[in-house]
Protein backbone atom coordinates (compact mmCIF):
# COMPACT_ATOMS: atom_id res chain seq x y z
CA UNK A 1 0.00 0.00 0.00
CA UNK A 2 1.22 3.67 -0.96
CA UNK A 3 1.17 6.10 1.67
CA UNK A 4 -1.32 9.12 1.32
CA UNK A 5 0.20 11.73 -0.50
CA UNK A 6 1.36 14.86 0.97
CA UNK A 7 1.49 17.83 -0.96
CA UNK A 8 4.67 20.39 -1.11
CA UNK A 9 4.64 23.56 0.74
CA UNK A 10 2.48 26.34 -1.76
CA UNK A 11 3.90 29.81 -2.04
CA UNK A 12 1.84 32.48 -1.11
CA UNK A 13 -0.31 33.88 -4.39
CA UNK A 14 0.61 36.44 -6.37
CA UNK A 15 -1.30 39.70 -5.09
CA UNK A 16 -1.70 42.94 -7.79
CA UNK A 17 1.36 44.45 -8.26
CA UNK A 18 3.06 41.84 -7.46
CA UNK A 19 6.72 41.62 -9.26
CA UNK A 20 7.50 39.22 -11.49
CA UNK A 21 11.08 38.21 -12.40
CA UNK A 22 11.34 37.44 -16.15
CA UNK A 23 14.49 35.17 -16.40
CA UNK A 24 16.02 32.94 -19.36
CA UNK A 25 17.42 30.47 -17.90
CA UNK A 26 18.21 27.99 -21.02
CA UNK A 27 17.56 29.07 -24.62
CA UNK A 28 17.84 32.54 -26.33
CA UNK A 29 14.65 35.06 -26.88
CA UNK A 30 14.07 34.96 -30.70
CA UNK A 31 14.28 38.82 -30.16
CA UNK A 32 12.84 41.89 -28.15
CA UNK A 33 9.61 40.99 -29.25
CA UNK A 34 9.68 38.17 -26.94
CA UNK A 35 10.41 39.91 -24.21
CA UNK A 36 7.87 42.46 -25.33
CA UNK A 37 5.35 39.80 -25.69
CA UNK A 38 6.12 38.49 -21.51
CA UNK A 39 6.32 42.08 -19.97
CA UNK A 40 3.27 42.68 -21.62
CA UNK A 41 1.65 39.54 -20.36
CA UNK A 42 2.98 40.32 -17.20
CA UNK A 43 0.83 43.60 -17.17
CA UNK A 44 -1.88 41.94 -18.33
CA UNK A 45 -2.03 40.11 -14.97
CA UNK A 46 -1.92 43.01 -12.97
CA UNK A 47 1.84 42.27 -12.39
CA UNK A 48 4.59 44.31 -12.65
CA UNK A 49 7.50 43.00 -14.88
CA UNK A 50 11.37 42.72 -13.56
CA UNK A 51 13.59 41.78 -16.60
CA UNK A 52 16.88 40.28 -15.72
CA UNK A 53 19.96 41.26 -16.68
CA UNK A 54 20.83 38.54 -19.61
CA UNK A 55 17.08 38.19 -20.78
CA UNK A 56 18.67 38.67 -24.28
CA UNK A 57 22.34 37.39 -24.08
CA UNK A 58 22.91 34.98 -26.59
CA UNK A 59 26.20 32.57 -26.13
CA UNK A 60 25.78 29.41 -28.83
CA UNK A 61 22.44 28.06 -28.40
CA UNK A 62 21.93 29.48 -24.35
CA UNK A 63 20.80 32.42 -23.07
CA UNK A 64 24.44 33.61 -22.10
CA UNK A 65 26.62 31.21 -20.36
CA UNK A 66 25.95 28.92 -17.38
CA UNK A 67 27.32 31.95 -15.09
CA UNK A 68 24.78 34.35 -16.50
CA UNK A 69 22.13 32.38 -16.34
CA UNK A 70 22.61 30.97 -13.11
CA UNK A 71 22.87 34.55 -11.70
CA UNK A 72 19.80 35.91 -12.82
CA UNK A 73 17.95 33.23 -11.73
CA UNK A 74 19.65 33.29 -8.01
CA UNK A 75 19.31 37.15 -8.06
CA UNK A 76 15.10 36.34 -8.74
CA UNK A 77 15.20 34.15 -5.95
CA UNK A 78 17.72 36.15 -3.13
CA UNK A 79 15.62 39.67 -4.13
CA UNK A 80 13.20 40.04 -1.56
CA UNK A 81 11.19 42.72 -4.03
CA UNK A 82 10.61 39.77 -6.33
CA UNK A 83 7.63 38.13 -5.62
CA UNK A 84 7.57 35.32 -8.46
CA UNK A 85 9.82 33.80 -11.30
CA UNK A 86 8.44 33.49 -14.52
CA UNK A 87 10.88 31.70 -17.26
CA UNK A 88 10.61 33.32 -20.47
CA UNK A 89 11.26 29.84 -22.65
CA UNK A 90 12.38 26.46 -22.46
CA UNK A 91 14.85 25.17 -25.32
CA UNK A 92 17.83 23.50 -23.34
CA UNK A 93 20.07 24.14 -21.14
CA UNK A 94 18.43 24.98 -17.59
CA UNK A 95 20.38 20.99 -16.58
CA UNK A 96 23.67 22.57 -16.86
CA UNK A 97 22.86 25.44 -14.19
CA UNK A 98 20.48 23.09 -11.66
CA UNK A 99 24.51 22.89 -9.55
CA UNK A 100 24.64 27.10 -9.15
CA UNK A 101 21.38 27.79 -7.90
CA UNK A 102 20.75 28.93 -4.50
CA UNK A 103 17.83 26.63 -3.50
CA UNK A 104 18.52 27.93 0.47
CA UNK A 105 17.33 31.33 -0.73
CA UNK A 106 14.07 29.38 -2.64
CA UNK A 107 13.16 27.60 0.87
CA UNK A 108 13.74 30.56 3.32
CA UNK A 109 11.26 32.75 0.76
CA UNK A 110 8.79 30.38 -1.52
CA UNK A 111 8.13 32.15 -4.92
CA UNK A 112 5.77 30.95 -7.60
CA UNK A 113 7.86 29.37 -10.50
CA UNK A 114 6.54 28.98 -13.50
CA UNK A 115 7.38 27.70 -17.03
CA UNK A 116 7.55 24.42 -18.85
CA UNK A 117 9.72 22.22 -21.55
CA UNK A 118 13.60 22.48 -20.49
CA UNK A 119 11.95 23.97 -17.55
CA UNK A 120 11.39 20.96 -16.13
CA UNK A 121 14.90 20.44 -15.04
CA UNK A 122 14.16 23.24 -12.63
CA UNK A 123 10.78 22.10 -11.41
CA UNK A 124 12.42 18.86 -10.42
CA UNK A 125 15.13 20.31 -9.07
CA UNK A 126 12.57 22.68 -6.97
CA UNK A 127 10.56 19.54 -5.67
CA UNK A 128 13.93 17.94 -4.46
CA UNK A 129 16.12 20.85 -2.89
CA UNK A 130 13.31 23.23 -2.26
CA UNK A 131 10.30 21.24 -1.26
CA UNK A 132 7.41 23.80 -2.59
CA UNK A 133 5.09 23.67 -5.30
CA UNK A 134 6.07 25.08 -8.96
CA UNK A 135 3.77 25.84 -11.95
CA UNK A 136 4.19 23.92 -15.13
CA UNK A 137 2.70 26.57 -16.84
CA UNK A 138 3.23 28.80 -20.54
CA UNK A 139 6.62 30.21 -20.64
CA UNK A 140 6.36 34.23 -20.32
CA UNK A 141 6.64 34.82 -24.39
CA UNK A 142 4.01 32.53 -25.01
CA UNK A 143 0.69 34.29 -26.74
CA UNK A 144 -2.08 33.36 -23.65
CA UNK A 145 -5.21 31.67 -25.32
CA UNK A 146 -8.30 32.86 -22.72
CA UNK A 147 -8.11 29.11 -21.83
CA UNK A 148 -4.42 29.11 -20.93
CA UNK A 149 -4.63 32.81 -18.66
CA UNK A 150 -7.61 31.31 -17.34
CA UNK A 151 -5.93 27.51 -16.01
CA UNK A 152 -2.94 30.05 -14.85
CA UNK A 153 -4.91 32.30 -12.72
CA UNK A 154 -6.62 29.37 -11.45
CA UNK A 155 -3.42 27.60 -10.02
CA UNK A 156 -1.82 30.82 -8.51
CA UNK A 157 -5.00 31.26 -6.27
CA UNK A 158 -4.83 28.13 -5.70
CA UNK A 159 -7.97 26.96 -6.91
CA UNK A 160 -8.14 23.78 -9.77
CA UNK A 161 -6.32 24.91 -13.20
CA UNK A 162 -7.16 22.03 -14.60
CA UNK A 163 -10.71 20.35 -14.91
CA UNK A 164 -12.26 17.70 -17.46
CA UNK A 165 -10.43 17.07 -20.84
CA UNK A 166 -13.21 16.35 -23.25
CA UNK A 167 -10.92 15.36 -26.21
CA UNK A 168 -8.59 13.01 -24.05
CA UNK A 169 -8.10 9.19 -24.82
CA UNK A 170 -8.86 6.72 -22.47
CA UNK A 171 -6.60 4.78 -21.82
CA UNK A 172 -7.06 2.72 -18.76
CA UNK A 173 -10.06 3.50 -16.67
CA UNK A 174 -9.82 3.96 -12.78
CA UNK A 175 -9.58 6.45 -10.01
CA UNK A 176 -6.70 7.70 -8.50
CA UNK A 177 -5.37 10.00 -6.08
CA UNK A 178 -1.83 11.31 -5.69
CA UNK A 179 0.84 14.74 -6.28
CA UNK A 180 1.04 15.90 -9.46
CA UNK A 181 4.91 15.32 -11.15
CA UNK A 182 6.39 15.35 -14.29
CA UNK A 183 6.79 18.06 -16.89
CA UNK A 184 8.75 17.13 -20.14
CA UNK A 185 9.40 13.18 -20.88
CA UNK A 186 12.92 13.94 -22.30
CA UNK A 187 14.21 16.14 -19.41
CA UNK A 188 12.45 13.96 -17.07
CA UNK A 189 13.99 11.30 -17.59
CA UNK A 190 17.29 12.84 -18.08
CA UNK A 191 16.86 13.62 -13.90
CA UNK A 192 17.39 9.94 -13.76
CA UNK A 193 20.39 9.15 -11.20
CA UNK A 194 20.74 12.58 -10.33
CA UNK A 195 19.72 14.76 -6.86
CA UNK A 196 17.16 16.78 -8.91
CA UNK A 197 14.85 13.90 -9.97
CA UNK A 198 11.59 13.71 -7.43
CA UNK A 199 10.05 10.75 -5.80
CA UNK A 200 6.98 9.63 -7.99
CA UNK A 201 5.99 7.59 -4.71
CA UNK A 202 2.35 8.48 -4.69
CA UNK A 203 2.24 10.50 -7.51
CA UNK A 204 -0.28 11.55 -10.76
CA UNK A 205 3.07 11.48 -13.19
CA UNK A 206 2.03 14.51 -15.92
CA UNK A 207 3.85 14.01 -19.29
CA UNK A 208 4.33 15.57 -22.43
CA UNK A 209 6.98 15.65 -25.47
CA UNK A 210 7.59 17.18 -28.64
CA UNK A 211 9.74 16.07 -31.80
CA UNK A 212 10.36 12.73 -30.40
CA UNK A 213 9.49 9.51 -32.70
CA UNK A 214 7.26 7.27 -30.83
CA UNK A 215 10.30 4.48 -30.31
CA UNK A 216 12.12 7.01 -28.20
CA UNK A 217 9.21 7.67 -25.72
CA UNK A 218 9.09 4.19 -25.45
CA UNK A 219 12.98 4.04 -24.55
CA UNK A 220 12.43 6.83 -22.21
CA UNK A 221 9.50 5.19 -20.01
CA UNK A 222 11.71 2.38 -20.36
CA UNK A 223 14.55 3.95 -18.40
CA UNK A 224 12.33 5.54 -16.02
CA UNK A 225 10.48 2.09 -15.12
CA UNK A 226 14.03 0.35 -14.74
CA UNK A 227 15.61 2.71 -12.68
CA UNK A 228 12.58 2.16 -10.20
CA UNK A 229 11.19 5.69 -10.47
CA UNK A 230 8.12 4.65 -11.22
CA UNK A 231 7.64 2.69 -8.34
CA UNK A 232 4.18 4.05 -6.14
CA UNK A 233 2.94 6.35 -9.39
CA UNK A 234 -0.77 6.42 -9.09
CA UNK A 235 -1.76 7.46 -12.52
CA UNK A 236 -0.08 8.36 -15.85
CA UNK A 237 -1.34 11.86 -17.40
CA UNK A 238 0.02 11.96 -20.84
CA UNK A 239 -0.50 15.49 -22.84
CA UNK A 240 -0.04 16.50 -26.24
CA UNK A 241 2.96 14.89 -28.07
CA UNK A 242 3.47 17.22 -30.63
CA UNK A 243 5.49 15.58 -34.37
CA UNK A 244 6.16 12.50 -32.82
CA UNK A 245 5.93 10.25 -35.75
CA UNK A 246 4.53 6.25 -34.89
CA UNK A 247 6.61 4.85 -38.22
CA UNK A 248 10.02 4.14 -38.40
CA UNK A 249 12.50 2.12 -40.75
CA UNK A 250 11.32 -1.22 -38.93
CA UNK A 251 7.75 -0.55 -38.33
CA UNK A 252 5.27 1.30 -36.71
CA UNK A 253 3.92 1.46 -32.91
CA UNK A 254 1.06 4.21 -31.82
CA UNK A 255 1.88 6.08 -28.64
CA UNK A 256 -1.04 5.11 -27.33
CA UNK A 257 -0.05 1.35 -27.44
CA UNK A 258 3.37 2.26 -25.64
CA UNK A 259 1.39 4.11 -22.67
CA UNK A 260 -1.11 1.35 -22.59
CA UNK A 261 1.33 -1.43 -22.08
CA UNK A 262 2.94 0.97 -19.10
CA UNK A 263 -0.41 1.21 -17.35
CA UNK A 264 -1.25 -2.19 -18.11
CA UNK A 265 2.43 -2.94 -16.20
CA UNK A 266 1.76 -0.88 -13.61
CA UNK A 267 -1.73 -1.02 -12.95
CA UNK A 268 -3.10 2.44 -13.21
CA UNK A 269 -5.27 4.53 -14.74
CA UNK A 270 -4.30 6.03 -17.79
CA UNK A 271 -5.06 9.10 -20.26
CA UNK A 272 -3.50 10.55 -23.22
CA UNK A 273 -4.36 14.09 -24.85
CA UNK A 274 -5.28 16.27 -22.28
CA UNK A 275 -3.94 19.93 -22.37
CA UNK A 276 -0.57 20.28 -21.73
CA UNK A 277 2.62 20.54 -23.77
CA UNK A 278 3.82 22.42 -26.49
CA UNK A 279 -0.15 23.65 -27.72
CA UNK A 280 -1.84 26.89 -27.44
CA UNK A 281 -4.03 25.56 -24.91
CA UNK A 282 -2.46 24.66 -21.62
CA UNK A 283 -3.35 23.86 -18.41
CA UNK A 284 -1.42 24.68 -15.65
CA UNK A 285 -0.28 22.12 -13.50
CA UNK A 286 0.59 22.90 -9.96
CA UNK A 287 3.31 19.92 -9.56
CA UNK A 288 3.70 19.36 -5.49
CA UNK A 289 0.26 19.85 -5.39
CA UNK A 290 -2.32 17.02 -4.63
CA UNK A 291 -4.95 15.91 -7.55
CA UNK A 292 -7.74 13.49 -8.13
CA UNK A 293 -7.78 11.30 -11.46
CA UNK A 294 -11.01 10.13 -12.65
CA UNK A 295 -9.71 8.46 -15.97
CA UNK A 296 -12.89 6.89 -17.24
CA UNK A 297 -14.61 10.53 -16.98
CA UNK A 298 -11.57 12.26 -18.61
CA UNK A 299 -11.08 14.74 -15.20
CA UNK A 300 -7.85 15.39 -13.60
CA UNK A 301 -9.28 17.75 -10.51
CA UNK A 302 -6.59 19.97 -8.24
CA UNK A 303 -7.41 19.79 -4.79
CA UNK A 304 -8.08 23.43 -3.53
CA UNK A 305 -5.44 24.36 -0.89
Amino acid sequence: MTAAPIARRTPPPLAPGARIALVAPASPLRGREDLDRAAANVRALGWEPVVSAHALARTGYFAGNDEARAEDLNEALRDPRVDGVWCLRGGYGAMRVLDRIDWTALRARAKPFLGYSDVTALHGAIARQAGIVSYHAPTARSELSPFSRSSLERALQGGDSCGVAEHARVLRPGCARGRLEGGNLAVFAALVGTPYLPSLDGAVLVLEDVNEAVYRIDRMLAQLRLSGALHGVQAIIFGQCINCPEEGDDGARSLDEVLSELADRLRVPCLAGVPVGHVPEQWTVPLGAIAEVDAGARGVAVVPR
